[in-house]
C-alpha cells in the first residue's frame, strides 16, 4: 500500500493533469467550433435527427446557458445543449450534439451502467452534501481523541460517490462510441471533419478518466488515514 507521501505526489499529479486536460479541451472545443461542418447542419438539427433515426421521439432538444454545459436529462427527457452548440454548425457543435444525444439512446435502450447511475442519483446527492463535514468532524476527532469511527462513516459516504464517478466513464464512453458511429455511418461529418470530431470526444472522455482517478486516489488517503489512526488505538 502507498505511503501518504506518495499519496500526496499522485493527487498533486492528478491535479496538474486535470488542468492540462481541462485546458486542451477548451482549446480543442474552441479550435473545432471554427471549422464549419461542410452540410451546414445546427447542433439543434444534428441532435434532432439522431433522435428521430434511433425512434426517440419524446425527447426535446433545449437550448441551455454557459459553455460546455450541454447534458441529458433522463428525467425531463431533455437534451441541453449550449448556445455555441444549439445554434452552432461546427464540428465541435455536431460533436457534442451527437454526444448529448448518444445518452437519450443509452435512456431508450435501457442501458445497464446509465440504468444504474440513475438509481445513485439520489444517494449521491445525499452523501455529497454531509461527505466534506463528516469527513472533517472525522479529522477532527481523530487529532482530539484517535477515535476514527466518523471517519469511517464520511469514506463510506465518500465511497458512493466514487461509485458514481467510475460508473460515469463506461456510460460516456459508450456515448462517444454511440455518437461518433452514428456520425461516421450517416456522413453527418465527412471525411476531414470526423477525425477532429473524434478528437473533441476523446478529450471530453479524458477529463472524466482524470477525476475517477482522483477520486480514487482521495478516497484511499481517507481509508489509510482511518487505517493508521485504528492501529493506533
Amino acid at each position: 500500500m502507498m505511503m501518504s507521501s506518495e499519496i500526496f505526489i499522485v493527487s498533486l499529479v492528478l491535479l496538474g493533469t486535470s488542468f492540462l486536460v481541462s485546458t486542451t479541451l477548451k482549446q480543442k472545443f474552441t479550435r473545432y467550433s471554427k471549422i464549419g461542418l461542410a452540410n451546414g447542419l445546427s447542433g439543434r438539427e444534428i441532435a434532432e435527427k439522431m433522435l428521430r433515426e434511433n425512434g426517440i421521439y419524446d425527447v426535446k432538444v433545449v437550448p441551455g446557458e454557459g459553455f460546455l454545459t450541454d447534458h441529458y436529462n433522463p428525467v425531463t427527457k431533455t437534451v441541453s445543449l449550449s448556445p455555441e452548440v444549439f445554434n452552432g454548425t461546427s464540428v465541435s457543435a455536431a460533436a457534442v450534439a451527437a454526444h448529448e444525444c448518444g445518452h437519450a439512446v443509452q435512456h431508450a435502450t435501457q442501458y445497464g451502467p446509465l440504468m444504474l447511475r440513475s438509481k445513485l442519483v439520489p444517494a449521491v446527492k445525499f452523501s455529497s452534501m454531509l461527505v466534506n463535514w463528516i469527513l472533517l468532524a472525522g479529522m477532527v476527532v481523530i487529532a482530539l481523541t484517535n477515535n476514527p469511527t466518523i471517519l469511517l462513516v464520511g469514506i463510506v459516504a465518500m465511497s458512493i460517490t466514487v461509485l458514481f464517478t467510475l460508473i460515469t466513464l463506461p456510460v460516456e464512453f459508450d456515448a462517444s462510441k454511440r455518437a461518433l458511429a452514428w456520425l461516421n455511418r450517416t456522413n453527418i461529418t465527412n471525411g476531414e471533419e470526423y477525425p477532429k470530431a473524434k478528437d473533441a470526444l476523446k478529450w471530453a472522455a479524458t477529463t472524466y478518466v482524470v477525476a475517477a482517478l482522483a477520486a480514487v486516489v482521495q478516497l484511499i488517503q481517507y481509508i489509510m488515514i482511518y487505517m493508521n489512526s485504528r492501529d493506533r488505538t
